[in-house]
């Protein structure tokens, strides 16, 4: 997605003054996300300072969200996280992907199942909210099950306020994927993608978690409050997995 951009944290001018326009513009601003990819990678007391102004610019501003990496959430220490979230930082957005240590390696995702969790316990801590995303069809359908079972039990570890299922969609990198995960390496089918979010579904044992698989990459829309919900979305999985043509987008339709 950032091909094309070079990473870069913009001087503090330049972004007070995009704050100050935007304050007149939309003086009402009750919730800002900070742009764009890894924003929380910056110092604490370089996010401390845009959140101070972010609050004394927007009188009505609730809430603030961010990206941020299981890098960032390893490097911060607990008090750091709390002096954010007293500052109205209230969700990050996190990219678990998969729980499965030796595929988190092969992706060169830089951490390991126990120090994603560990970020994550001590952003609970400090009351941040976690919307986290893993993503189907990252390990083949030769590592699925192996994939779905690890991270089922990374995100139980977890247990994120918000969690998305998304699916593995490359456009033209598709070949070089491949090429990359190594020989024998085949794609997830749509079916793939149900039997493996219907073994994630359904050993997930999360607390109030809401639940999304409704992203423009996934093959059938689901939405529902785990655990609460957790027989009904296997019910629609079920229902998909028998009649695929009722129920699942078409491929020209994912992305859209």
């Amino acid at each position: 997605m950032y091909r094309g951009k070079s990473f870069r944290t913009k001087p503090w001018e330049d972004l007070k003054a995009e704050i100050e326009e935007s304050a007149l513009l939309w003086p009402g601003t009750r919730r800002i996300f900070l742009a764009d990819g890894d924003a929380f990678v910056m110092s604490t007391g370089k996010l401390e300072r845009i959140l101070g102004y972010l609050s004394l610019s927007f009188p009505n501003l609730q809430r603030v969200t961010a990206y941020a990496t299981p890098q960032n959430l390893v490097s911060k220490s607990t008090e750091e996280m709390g002096r954010l979230r007293s500052k109205k930082l209230s969700i990050l957005y996190y990219g678990v992907e998969t729980g499965d240590p030796e595929l988190l390696d092969t992706i060169e995702k830089g951490v390991t199942p126990d120090e994603i969790a560990e970020g994550c316990r001590r952003a609970h801590e400090t009351g941040l909210k976690l919307s986290v995303t893993v993503i189907l069809g990252l390990a083949g359908k030769g590592g699925s099950l192996r994939h779905a079972r690890a991270t089922a039990e990374l995100l139980n570890r977890i247990n994120p306020r918000y969690l998305s299922a998304l699916s593995l969609m490359l456009g033209p990198y598709e070949d070089l994927y491949k090429e990359y995960m190594g020989s024998g390496f085949e794609f997830n089918s749509a079916m793939d993608d149900l039997l493996e979010l219907k073994e994630i579904i359904g050993a997930l044992e999360t607390d109030r978690c809401i639940f999304r698989s409704n992203h423009a990459s996934n093959y059938l829309p689901l939405k529902g409050t785990l655990l609460g919900d957790r027989e009904k979305l296997l019910a629609e999985i079920d229902r998909a997995i028998e009649r695929p043509g009722a129920y699942l987008r078409s491929e020209w339709m994912r992305g859209l």
